[in-house]
């Protein structure tokens, strides 16, 4: 309630204006260059093969009432929420331990900095060999695109902690238990907040892809895109059945529901964190 009461002024902005404006002229600079080859015979490099929003906007119209597409929404969130929730538990508990204990970061963060620069795409055939299921391999790449992220803005957060204050907390008899909770996780805080803005873009980049690789996972539905196996199903499925304009859609429900997620993020920080807003 809350928000939706603050959803009128949040529209009034002057920052909201000039995303309203920049996406029409996106749109229209899309339209023009789109149609530029049937109107003058020459088609413009790269925008001249895209279909044209309007034919997109058509298409998606009808997809509104397919079963099919909204069962590739509802999986995609599904798989994303199920990824990204278990690597902001084991990154940030890990991520604390390495900051944490020297022993522990000397023994785990060698192995864990070799493992970091695989993509977790790379790791998509081994997960479908040993993940008894496709749906486990999909959570596995997804939770892999996201927990990297988080440990390496916990680790750095918390490290670079002001020692004085952790030990004015000692002086005054606080205990180790106390310090964490008033002085080591409210410091870390920002960087917690920033690792899980970044890993859910991150998240969202590789499960669309994961599920493009892997034939979907769970193939539940049916409608004009193909099976529901979420949207990067939807997407794979739209390409091999030729329909351009399906892609496009597909690849703009990517891009809202990132920005669905990463907004939901953000405005969570801002409540828990609210020395985090830009002034």
């Amino acid at each position: 309630m809350f928000a939706l009461a603050r959803l009128p002024a949040a529209l009034g902005t002057r920052a909201t204006a000039r995303a309203v404006i920049a996406i029409t002229l996106a749109v229209v600079f899309w339209e023009i260059g789109s149609r530029f080859g049937d109107w003058t015979g020459a088609r413009l490099p790269f925008i001249g093969v895209v279909p044209p929003p309007s034919r997109v906007l058509s298409v998606w119209y009808n997809l509104i009432g397919d079963y099919g597409y909204w069962q590739s929404w509802y999986l995609s969130f599904l798989r994303v929420l199920g990824g990204f929730g278990a690597a902001m538990v084991l990154g940030i508990s890990f991520g604390m331990a390495l900051a944490l204990n020297r022993t522990f970061y000397q023994t785990a963060f060698p192995t864990f900095e070799v493992l970091r620069p695989i993509p977790p795409l790379a790791w998509v055939p081994a997960a479908i060999l040993f993940w008894p299921t496709q749906e486990l391999s999909i959570a596995f790449i997804t939770f892999l695109g996201a927990f990297y992220t988080i440990v390496i803005n916990v680790v750095g957060g918390a490290r670079s902690i002001d020692a004085r204050y952790i030990q004015s907390a000692y002086a005054m008899g606080a205990s180790r238990w106390t310090v964490f909770r008033r002085v080591v996780l409210p410091s870390t805080l920002p960087s917690i907040i920033v690792g899980a803005s970044v890993g859910m873009g991150v998240t969202w980049e590789v499960v669309v892809a994961a599920e493009m690789i892997s034939g979907g996972g769970s193939s539940m539905g049916s409608g004009t895109g193909g099976t529901g196996g979420g949207l990067g199903f939807f997407i794979w499925n739209s390409y091999t059945g030729g329909s351009y304009e399906q892609i496009i859609v597909g690849m703009i429900s990517i891009g809202i529901a990132g920005y669905i997620s990463s907004s939901a993020i953000r405005a969570l920080g801002d409540r828990i964190a609210p020395w985090l807003k830009p002034r």
